[in-house]
């Protein structure tokens, strides 16, 4: 199987950069292709790159988008039959719309079932955003629309007010890709690569957490209760009830889901509930999660009195919480918080600051103003 990646982005975004940074570490042991579309007659970016080791083919007097869908599908086709390699990266011209890109990909990939189309993302400028929106519209709204991630170039040194509306403007396009906000000098090629394919969320991993531990737990219960499908023990956590799993962005990047089990309970003190046929139900049908993803720094001491917080009762309960957080020193800063107990440490970068709170009727409104966001 080869993967396809797509990294697109306006003329001067930093895309032949970001691959460069990509090729240092993100892809050990892989054979890669690239495939460049310029605009124009001759290629720069191509003999920089070739020094890489990688197989690159040039496709210069045009845009993928338009005159050469038709070669680019065989070029695909091409560079699958001959050199069968882990992964395919498409640099497409910086005035070509994304999403013609990525359909002319899943075509292709429709043909030959070798080929799959892995990520797309869009590189952006964060200090031209309001500029490139005003004078390219058609065509750089459609690669920050159809983006499925989207990586900040030239955040170093911008002041935070004008980041964060870079971000806003950012996100009224699109709600719901991740955008890499980190100086790109402070990351590995491997962090990148994992905001570019969207890896597990912090909210997924918690919830990965909580239901290894029921059912642990459920499978020490199982052998008192194997007869017994009306009703399952309690624990020591309430609960929120009766909520379809529902999505909220604003240009923070706001996620909460509530996950539904379908009724309600009697026992404020109960989580397991009644029995589904198969005895007992996830994790994620039972608790809340509350997230965002922000750029602004935290002090240490900062986090310590908002953990220390979150064992009042006031926010709900909370089972877990979990973050990563630009320092307002300088550095980052990771955190975890059970029930009772929490640790704040120095630790590498992400491609955005991130936190996560699970439990069971969470305060929302008052979880944001405690973190600030």
């Amino acid at each position: 199987m080869t993967k396809i990646d797509i990294i697109s982005g306006f003329l001067g975004a930093g895309k032949t950069t970001l691959i460069q940074k990509l090729l240092d570490g993100a892809y050990p042991g892989e054979q890669l292709v690239l495939i460049e579309n310029e605009f124009g007659e001759i290629s720069i970016d191509g003999g920089f790159l070739k020094g890489s080791g990688v197989q690159i083919s040039e496709m210069s007097s045009g845009c993928i988008c338009c005159s050469l869908v038709g070669d680019f599908t065989q070029a695909l086709k091409d560079v699958q039959a001959k050199f069968h390699p882990d992964r395919i990266l498409i640099e497409p011209s910086g005035v070509g719309k994304l999403s013609d890109v990525v359909a002319a990909v899943e075509n292709t990939a429709a043909q030959v079932p070798e080929l799959k189309l892995n990520c797309f993302v869009t590189v952006v400028d964060a200090t031209k955003v309001r500029a490139y929106l005003k004078n390219f519209g058609e065509f750089y709204e459609d690669q920050v629309k159809t983006a499925g991630a989207i990586l900040l170039s030239r955040t170093g040194g911008l002041a935070q007010e004008k980041l964060d509306r870079a971000v806003a403007l950012l996100r009224e396009l699109n709600p719901k890709a991740p955008i890499l906000t980190t100086p790109w000098k402070e990351l590995d090629g491997p962090t990148i690569l994992s905001a570019m394919e969207q890896s597990a969320s912090l909210e997924e991993e918690l919830l990965a957490e909580l239901r290894a531990r029921k059912a642990e737990e459920h499978g020490c219960e199982h052998h008192h209760h194997e007869h017994d499908h009306e009703h399952g023990c309690c624990h020591d956590h309430s609960h929120a009830c009766g909520h379809d799993h529902e999505h909220h962005h604003d240009h923070e990047h706001e996620h909460h889901h509530h996950h539904d089990h379908g009724h309600e309970c009697g026992d404020p003190n109960c989580t397991c509930h009644h029995h589904d046929h198969e005895g007992h139900h996830h994790a994620d049908e039972v608790f809340t999660s509350w997230g965002r993803e922000t750029a602004h720094p935290f002090t240490a001491g900062q986090l310590e009195d908002i953990l220390t917080a979150l064992d009042t009762g006031e926010y709900g309960t909370v089972l877990r919480a979990k973050g990563i957080l630009p320092c307002a020193d300088g550095g980052w800063l990771h955190f975890d918080y059970v029930p009772g107990e929490h640790n704040v440490r120095p630790g590498s970068a992400d491609f955005t600051g991130r936190l996560c709170v699970i439990g069971a009727q969470l305060d929302e409104g008052n979880l944001a103003g405690l973190f600030g966001l």
